[in-house]
Protein backbone atom coordinates (compact mmCIF):
# COMPACT_ATOMS: atom_id res chain seq x y z
CA UNK A 1 0.00 0.00 0.00
CA UNK A 2 1.38 3.44 -0.86
CA UNK A 3 2.18 5.85 1.93
CA UNK A 4 3.27 8.97 0.12
CA UNK A 5 3.00 12.08 2.28
CA UNK A 6 3.12 15.77 1.37
CA UNK A 7 6.72 16.76 0.86
CA UNK A 8 7.52 13.37 -0.64
CA UNK A 9 5.66 14.56 -3.72
CA UNK A 10 4.94 18.04 -5.01
CA UNK A 11 1.26 18.12 -5.98
CA UNK A 12 -1.80 17.11 -3.96
CA UNK A 13 -4.99 17.05 -6.03
CA UNK A 14 -8.59 17.18 -4.80
CA UNK A 15 -11.63 16.12 -6.77
CA UNK A 16 -14.61 18.43 -7.14
CA UNK A 17 -17.30 17.48 -9.64
CA UNK A 18 -18.93 20.92 -9.44
CA UNK A 19 -15.80 22.44 -11.00
CA UNK A 20 -14.73 19.65 -13.34
CA UNK A 21 -16.50 20.76 -16.55
CA UNK A 22 -18.93 17.87 -16.37
CA UNK A 23 -16.25 15.22 -15.91
CA UNK A 24 -16.92 12.35 -13.52
CA UNK A 25 -14.75 11.63 -10.51
CA UNK A 26 -13.32 8.69 -12.44
CA UNK A 27 -12.28 10.90 -15.37
CA UNK A 28 -10.77 13.46 -13.00
CA UNK A 29 -8.77 10.80 -11.18
CA UNK A 30 -7.59 9.02 -14.32
CA UNK A 31 -6.30 12.29 -15.80
CA UNK A 32 -4.56 13.32 -12.58
CA UNK A 33 -2.93 9.94 -12.05
CA UNK A 34 -1.85 9.65 -15.69
CA UNK A 35 -0.04 12.98 -15.26
CA UNK A 36 1.89 11.63 -12.27
CA UNK A 37 -0.04 13.10 -9.35
CA UNK A 38 0.76 10.91 -6.34
CA UNK A 39 -1.77 12.14 -3.75
CA UNK A 40 -5.46 12.33 -4.61
CA UNK A 41 -8.11 13.40 -2.13
CA UNK A 42 -11.76 12.61 -2.70
CA UNK A 43 -13.72 15.72 -1.73
CA UNK A 44 -17.29 15.71 -2.97
CA UNK A 45 -19.28 17.78 -0.50
CA UNK A 46 -22.67 17.40 -2.17
CA UNK A 47 -22.78 13.69 -3.07
CA UNK A 48 -24.97 11.26 -1.15
CA UNK A 49 -23.36 8.48 0.86
CA UNK A 50 -24.07 5.67 -1.59
CA UNK A 51 -22.49 7.54 -4.47
CA UNK A 52 -19.51 8.50 -2.32
CA UNK A 53 -18.93 4.88 -1.42
CA UNK A 54 -19.11 3.76 -5.05
CA UNK A 55 -16.79 6.51 -6.24
CA UNK A 56 -14.31 5.92 -3.44
CA UNK A 57 -14.15 2.21 -4.22
CA UNK A 58 -13.27 3.11 -7.77
CA UNK A 59 -10.66 5.68 -6.74
CA UNK A 60 -9.14 3.21 -4.30
CA UNK A 61 -8.55 0.82 -7.18
CA UNK A 62 -7.22 3.48 -9.54
CA UNK A 63 -4.81 4.94 -6.98
CA UNK A 64 -3.53 1.50 -6.05
CA UNK A 65 -2.85 0.72 -9.69
CA UNK A 66 -0.97 4.03 -10.02
CA UNK A 67 0.99 3.66 -6.79
CA UNK A 68 -0.61 6.81 -5.41
CA UNK A 69 -1.95 7.73 -1.98
CA UNK A 70 -5.72 7.94 -1.65
CA UNK A 71 -7.19 10.27 0.99
CA UNK A 72 -10.89 10.69 1.79
CA UNK A 73 -12.04 14.08 3.02
CA UNK A 74 -14.02 14.01 6.30
CA UNK A 75 -15.83 10.70 5.82
CA UNK A 76 -13.98 8.31 8.11
CA UNK A 77 -16.58 5.58 7.67
CA UNK A 78 -16.21 5.56 3.89
CA UNK A 79 -12.42 5.63 4.18
CA UNK A 80 -12.60 2.53 6.37
CA UNK A 81 -15.00 0.73 4.07
CA UNK A 82 -12.80 1.18 0.99
CA UNK A 83 -9.48 0.79 2.84
CA UNK A 84 -8.28 4.24 1.81
CA UNK A 85 -4.76 5.22 2.80
CA UNK A 86 -6.12 7.87 5.12
CA UNK A 87 -8.43 10.77 5.79
CA UNK A 88 -8.23 14.53 5.96
CA UNK A 89 -10.24 16.29 8.64
CA UNK A 90 -10.88 19.87 9.66
CA UNK A 91 -10.80 21.72 12.95
CA UNK A 92 -14.51 21.10 13.51
CA UNK A 93 -14.43 17.39 12.73
CA UNK A 94 -13.63 14.50 15.08
CA UNK A 95 -10.40 15.05 17.02
CA UNK A 96 -7.32 13.37 15.60
CA UNK A 97 -6.88 10.94 18.55
CA UNK A 98 -10.44 9.66 18.07
CA UNK A 99 -9.89 9.32 14.32
CA UNK A 100 -6.75 7.34 15.12
CA UNK A 101 -8.73 5.00 17.35
CA UNK A 102 -11.01 4.24 14.43
CA UNK A 103 -8.40 3.96 11.69
CA UNK A 104 -5.52 2.38 13.56
CA UNK A 105 -1.82 3.26 13.61
CA UNK A 106 -1.00 2.67 9.96
CA UNK A 107 -3.41 5.06 8.24
CA UNK A 108 -2.63 8.65 7.33
CA UNK A 109 -4.45 11.45 9.14
CA UNK A 110 -4.22 14.98 7.78
CA UNK A 111 -5.57 18.00 9.65
CA UNK A 112 -6.35 21.46 8.32
CA UNK A 113 -4.68 24.24 10.32
CA UNK A 114 -4.90 28.01 10.11
CA UNK A 115 -2.66 29.24 12.94
CA UNK A 116 0.49 28.39 14.91
CA UNK A 117 -1.65 27.23 17.84
CA UNK A 118 -3.51 24.76 15.65
CA UNK A 119 -0.27 23.50 14.11
CA UNK A 120 1.27 22.85 17.52
CA UNK A 121 -1.90 21.08 18.63
CA UNK A 122 -1.83 18.91 15.49
CA UNK A 123 1.68 17.73 16.34
CA UNK A 124 0.65 16.81 19.87
CA UNK A 125 -2.52 15.08 18.65
CA UNK A 126 -0.59 12.77 16.35
CA UNK A 127 -1.52 14.04 12.89
CA UNK A 128 0.64 12.67 10.08
CA UNK A 129 0.55 15.91 8.11
CA UNK A 130 -1.16 19.29 8.25
CA UNK A 131 -2.86 21.50 5.72
CA UNK A 132 -1.57 25.08 5.84
CA UNK A 133 -3.93 27.71 4.56
CA UNK A 134 -5.85 29.08 2.94
CA UNK A 135 -2.85 30.88 1.48
CA UNK A 136 -5.03 32.94 -0.84
CA UNK A 137 -8.77 33.56 -1.03
CA UNK A 138 -10.65 30.57 -2.41
CA UNK A 139 -14.19 29.86 -3.56
CA UNK A 140 -13.87 26.08 -3.84
CA UNK A 141 -14.76 25.39 -0.22
CA UNK A 142 -17.76 26.60 1.74
CA UNK A 143 -17.39 28.28 5.16
CA UNK A 144 -13.68 28.78 4.64
CA UNK A 145 -11.72 31.05 6.96
CA UNK A 146 -9.91 34.19 5.86
CA UNK A 147 -6.62 33.75 3.99
CA UNK A 148 -3.62 33.27 6.26
CA UNK A 149 -1.15 34.56 3.68
CA UNK A 150 2.54 33.80 3.69
CA UNK A 151 3.23 34.65 7.32
CA UNK A 152 1.70 31.43 8.66
CA UNK A 153 3.28 29.36 5.89
CA UNK A 154 6.71 30.75 6.75
CA UNK A 155 6.10 30.11 10.45
CA UNK A 156 5.28 26.46 9.74
CA UNK A 157 8.40 26.06 7.60
CA UNK A 158 10.51 27.41 10.46
CA UNK A 159 8.81 25.72 13.41
CA UNK A 160 6.93 22.54 12.50
CA UNK A 161 8.59 19.26 11.60
CA UNK A 162 5.44 17.51 10.36
CA UNK A 163 4.94 17.20 6.61
CA UNK A 164 2.53 19.84 5.33
CA UNK A 165 0.62 20.82 2.23
CA UNK A 166 -0.10 24.44 1.34
CA UNK A 167 -3.66 24.97 0.17
CA UNK A 168 -6.11 27.68 -0.78
CA UNK A 169 -6.32 29.64 -4.02
CA UNK A 170 -3.07 28.20 -5.41
CA UNK A 171 -2.85 28.50 -9.20
CA UNK A 172 -0.27 28.17 -11.94
CA UNK A 173 0.50 31.89 -11.74
CA UNK A 174 1.23 31.96 -7.99
CA UNK A 175 2.49 28.47 -7.13
CA UNK A 176 6.08 29.49 -7.72
CA UNK A 177 5.82 32.10 -4.99
CA UNK A 178 4.28 29.57 -2.59
CA UNK A 179 7.08 27.13 -3.30
CA UNK A 180 9.62 29.90 -2.92
CA UNK A 181 8.33 30.48 0.62
CA UNK A 182 9.14 26.89 1.54
CA UNK A 183 6.14 24.80 0.49
CA UNK A 184 7.34 21.49 -0.96
CA UNK A 185 3.80 20.29 -1.64
CA UNK A 186 0.81 22.30 -2.84
CA UNK A 187 -2.85 21.30 -3.02
CA UNK A 188 -4.96 22.41 -5.96
CA UNK A 189 -8.61 21.92 -6.80
CA UNK A 190 -10.19 24.03 -9.54
CA UNK A 191 -6.86 24.83 -11.18
CA UNK A 192 -6.45 21.15 -12.04
CA UNK A 193 -9.87 19.49 -12.30
CA UNK A 194 -11.39 22.62 -13.86
CA UNK A 195 -8.82 22.80 -16.63
CA UNK A 196 -9.84 21.88 -20.19
CA UNK A 197 -6.90 19.43 -20.27
CA UNK A 198 -6.13 18.20 -16.76
CA UNK A 199 -2.90 16.39 -17.61
CA UNK A 200 -1.52 19.41 -19.49
CA UNK A 201 -2.39 21.69 -16.59
CA UNK A 202 -0.63 19.36 -14.14
CA UNK A 203 2.51 19.59 -16.25
CA UNK A 204 2.28 23.38 -16.47
CA UNK A 205 1.64 23.81 -12.75
CA UNK A 206 4.52 21.50 -11.86
CA UNK A 207 6.85 23.40 -14.15
CA UNK A 208 5.80 26.73 -12.64
CA UNK A 209 6.27 25.38 -9.12
CA UNK A 210 9.79 24.15 -9.72
CA UNK A 211 10.89 27.13 -11.79
CA UNK A 212 10.93 29.34 -8.67
CA UNK A 213 11.19 26.85 -5.81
Amino acid sequence: MPRILPGETDLYALTDSRLALGRSVEKQARALLSAGVKIVQYREKHAHAGRMLEECRLLRRLTQEAGATFIVNDHIDIAMLVDADGVHVGQDDLPVPEVRRLLGPDKIIGLSTHSPEQARAAVLAGADYIGVGPIFATQTKEDVCAPVGFSYLEWVVANISLPFVAIGGIKEHNIGEVAGRGAKCCALVSELVGAPDIAARVRAVRAAMHARA
